[in-house]
């Protein structure tokens, strides 16, 4: 909450110090609405690339009340559906999540929700649904947060298990560090472990570290990401176009918020 000091100098026979008076802060709005747009060398999620290493626009909406309940949609475009051929015509990733989050004891932070990842498009017969659920929650201390993601819906992103079961029950386990240098200057950093449930082959761990600089017009970043995800030929991370999609690489992005 920002807050200003008002200076009033009191003047008298006899001079008084200046004294410093914490104005009342501006109320925070009841209802707050905000917009974003990302462009980016390609959409990477959780270290896989989403695109096939091609560029991806995104963007979404946010609404947030004062009592700390949030709504928001965003978007991206995605080829790793449509990259199998056979019918599918999904190219887009439309996310829709709300939840509560608030602060106690200064510098701590909590966000509790639930994320659903939509794909709207053509499938084949017997195509396994990659719409996923999940629910979520974080704690954060200052520049450092830690967050689980749980998944309630029947499939994580249309992975089933090595003997056809189900994947509900898949977790994604994050820690997420990121510091402000000042001058629009910032450097953040990232680990991740996803696992799959009754496929272990799919499970892995990917990292991030990144730098930022805040342009006035937007915010450029560019970041290193890795896995260790199995992208070999014949495993579970290598697409159709013979390429290995949680490859280390670097990202490049130009985000707006409005």
């Amino acid at each position: 909450m920002n807050k200003k000091l008002i200076t009033l100098a009191v003047a008298g026979a006899f001079a008084a110090p200046l004294v410093a008076v914490a104005a009342d802060a501006a109320p925070t709005p009841e209802h707050s609405f905000t917009g974003n747009f990302t462009l980016a060398s390609e959409y990477i999620y959780r270290g896989i690339g989403q695109t096939n290493r091609k560029p991806a626009l995104q963007g979404g909406f946010d609404y947030a009340h004062s009592n700390g309940l949030y709504a928001g949609i965003w978007g991206s475009n995605v080829s790793w559906l449509s990259d199998f051929g056979g019918g599918i015509s999904s190219s887009i990733e439309l996310d829709v999540y709300g939840g509560y989050k608030g602060t106690f004891a200064d510098d701590f932070s909590y966000d509790v929700g639930v994320l659903t990842y939509n794909y709207p498009g053509t499938f084949p017969t017997g195509f396994t649904d990659a719409d996923t659920t999940e629910v979520y929650g974080s704690l954060g201390w200052k520049w450092l947060s830690v967050k689980y993601s749980h998944v309630t819906s029947s499939h994580i992103f249309g992975w089933v298990g090595t003997n056809g079961e189900k994947t509900r029950g898949s977790g994604y386990l994050e820690m997420n560090a990121a510091f402000d240098l000042g001058e629009g200057w910032g450097v953040s950093g990232h680990v991740g472990h996803q696992k799959i449930k009754n496929f272990s082959d799919a499970s892995y761990t990917d990292w991030k570290v990144g730098v930022t600089k805040d342009l006035g017009v937007g915010v450029v970043g560019l970041a290193y990401v890795g896995t260790n995800a199995k992208g070999d030929a014949g495993e579970p991370y290598r697409n159709p176009f013979n390429k290995d999609l949680g490859k280390d690489r670097l990202l490049l992005t130009f985000s707006k918020t409005f």
